[in-house]
């Protein structure tokens, strides 16, 4: 298979881009064409249609197809025999699993048939909380197979965040296991599912995969094995289901994301424009061949692992590496290991996966073959010069072009990314925005910034159009959708982040510029922390912001009013209270969530109005003890120096 749109130089970069910007219907109408359609849109005027005042989004409006007759069925006569999906177990003793086009297809065939005789339709939507097994994969393609809104939820979070997520999602079907491996943890998947289900109304059914054989609570009638009903549907000989006719513009998955309120908000993205996109970005920007050996490190939880484990590389033919692990177990070797053993070609993880890898010196990298990398890349938050370099120089052995992706939940793919060895890297920026998409900075007034010829600039980063792969809405309540994204600045996608740009038109992300964190790479709203830290009895009120951390890039750091029975040791060490916060926030969210530092405070920085200033506590968290600004309109001036004395 060759992808006749696959950018191959420089000047051919500069030449895609012009016309994606000149031309988009025309530039992604041509892309489309090399996909599987059960009908195309009808003319050139319904590639795309948008509005961002409402705001709407629709691509290939009136075309029919579904995404997974294009991750699979359109394989199997050219590579049925070539691994789609390489698994690699937590233990390492473990044996690892490789599933064909023709296998996978099969299996996802039949678990389609296993969603239908649970009484799955089309449009239902399914709650999928499981770790990092095959399974996981065909259960994502087979809803997408009959035309079931998938909803994936990482295996971190809390039975609390589940049920919040059920219920803003209506779910009604869950897909989970007993258990999941993690490093050297067991996670007790069905039992958080359980607590989640408690009091909830929607759900009728749940599908229990085996893994670690953990003793669960099966509730007759509404849970099931999964191994049980894929047999009833293997005694029968059955090994294919017809592919359900989907609308481009029918909503593929919904994904949770933290925002600057603490309820999450469910991003919908839709069949065709987000098929078409991530695809474009995972052979472009990866500079993807034939028969390489593409490995993800990130968890189908998050949006990377849909985009690039999932739909980006098998809508492409390629083979994609999924690992259940982590990269430090059972030693910091872990992700060398992998490459040398299956000889991997892409190697797409995290900088704080690489901060963390850094901190265990090259020891683990010892007598581990890593000639077969081609390329490296970076995801989740801007990868320091520190890092990019060692990464550079012990893993690619300065032989591989690093990839530094930006992009979000919401974008579906990368927004801004160099293009492996075709345009030029520059460390620590994202460099050049990918063709059909408008990239500007603008003032706090909505104004674009300009700047003088050869100036570095900055300013808050937008898109002024649409992509494919743009989220279409929140679900259940598009009003936050547009208020979130669209209404901050007039007819522009506001990303949220801050940004430079050079006299070359290459990005530099410097990180958020609202009340949302960015921790290991993972999107935490500061509003949600608040919420599950003021679920504890004895906390009065609290404040959460970000501080550099240098592993995690961002910490999360908590001020915290606290009075009750244990208000001594809030003057003291206040240990235990500590300790019972983070429990809470565990239980509230997951562990994701907990708080790096904990200070006690006996107020907060208020203005008159009642407005916490979260600017003040943000520098003193980051270390700044001069200038805090003019303190002298807060409420009580006097607290800034209280916090100041107590800083932790």
């Amino acid at each position: 298979m060759s992808y006749p749109y696959q950018i191959k130089s420089f000047e051919e970069y500069k030449a895609a881009y012009q016309k994606s910007i000149e031309d988009p219907a025309g530039f992604w109408e041509d892309i489309a064409n090399h996909f599987t359609w059960k009908k195309k849109w009808a003319s050139k005027e319904d590639v795309l249609r948008w509005n961002f005042k409402e705001p709407t989004v629709e691509w290939f409006k009136g075309a029919k197809m579904n995404i997974t007759e294009n991750c699979l069925d359109r394989h199997l006569a050219e590579r049925g025999n070539q691994p789609a999906i390489i698994w690699e177990a937590n233990d390492p003793e473990y044996p690892s699993r490789i599933l064909t086009y023709k296998k996978l297809h099969e299996k996802v065939c039949q678990f389609a048939h296993v969603l239908k005789n649970n009484g799955v339709q089309k449009g239902d939507r399914v709650c999928i909380y499981m770790g990092m097994i095959p399974r996981l994969a065909i259960a994502v393609l087979a809803c997408a197979r009959i035309g079931a809104v998938h909803s994936v939820i990482f295996g971190g979070f809390s039975a609390q965040s589940i049920a919040d997520r059920l219920e803003d999602a209506q779910a009604t079907f869950i897909i989970t296991c007993d258990g999941a491996y993690r490093g050297a943890k067991d996670i007790p998947l069905k039992s958080v599912i359980d607590d989640a289900l408690i009091g909830n109304k929607t759900i009728k059914k749940v599908i229990v995969a085996t893994r670690t054989r953990t003793a669960v609570s099966m509730i007759k009638g509404r849970d099931v094995w999964w191994e049980d009903e894929v047999q009833h549907i293997e005694d029968k000989g059955i090994t294919y289901i017809e592919a359900e006719e989907m609308d481009a513009e029918d909503p593929l998955f919904i994904l949770y994301t933290s925002g600057s309120t603490g309820k999450p908000k469910g991003v919908v993205h839709t069949c065709g424009g987000y098929m078409i996109y991530a695809n474009y970005t995972f052979v472009n920007v990866f500079q993807y061949q034939p028969g390489q050996i593409h490995f993800c490190t990130a968890d189908v939880g998050w949006i990377t692992g849909h985009s690039y484990v999932v739909y980006g590389p098998l809508s492409a033919g390629a083979t994609t590496l999924m690992f259940e692990g982590v990269p430090t177990f059972p030693d910091a070797g872990r992700f060398w290991d992998i490459v040398d053993k299956f000889k991997v070609n892409i190697l797409y993880t995290a900088p704080t996966a690489i901060r963390s890898l850094m901190g265990f010196g090259l020891g683990p990298l010892q007598g581990k073959d890593l000639s077969s990398l081609k390329v490296l890349g970076t995801v989740g938050e801007p990868i320091n010069e520190e890092a990019w370099h060692w990464y550079d120089e012990n893993v690619g052995k300065k032989k591989c072009p690093i990839v530094d992706t930006w992009w979000q939940t919401e974008t579906g793919a990368c927004l801004i990314s160099n293009m492996a060895g075709i345009t030029p890297a520059k460390p620590s920026w994202a460099t050049l925005p990918m063709p059909g998409v408008q990239m500007v900075l603008v003032d706090e007034n909505g104004k674009e910034v300009e700047g003088e010829a050869g100036q570095t600039v900055s300013g808050n980063l937008c898109v002024k159009a649409p992509w494919p792969g743009i989220l279409r809405t929140t679900w259940g309540d598009h009003e936050r959708c547009r208020t979130n994204y669209f209404a901050t600045y007039d007819n522009m996608y506001f990303t949220g982040d801050g940004a430079l740009r050079d006299k070359d038109g290459n990005y530099r992300i410097t990180g958020r510029v609202d009340d949302v964190l960015n921790v290991s790479g993972h999107r935490i709203g500061t509003a949600e922390v608040e919420n599950a830290i003021n679920m504890h009895a004895g906390v009065v009120e609290s404040a959460v912001v970000g501080y550099p951390h240098e592993v995690k890039g961002q910490g999360i750091y908590a001020y915290v009013i606290y009075q009750g029975s244990h208000a001594q040791n809030t003057h003291g060490s206040g240990d235990l209270v500590r300790k019972d916060i983070l429990q809470t926030v565990t239980r509230m969210i997951g562990a994701i969530a907990k708080p790096d530092k904990i200070q006690f405070v006996s107020g907060l920085p208020k203005t008159r109005s009642g407005k916490i200033m979260r600017r003040i506590l943000r520098k003193i968290a980051e270390g700044e003890t001069e200038n805090l600004g003019d303190t002298s309109t807060l409420l009580d001036p006097a607290v800034v120096d209280e916090i100041l004395n107590g800083r932790i």
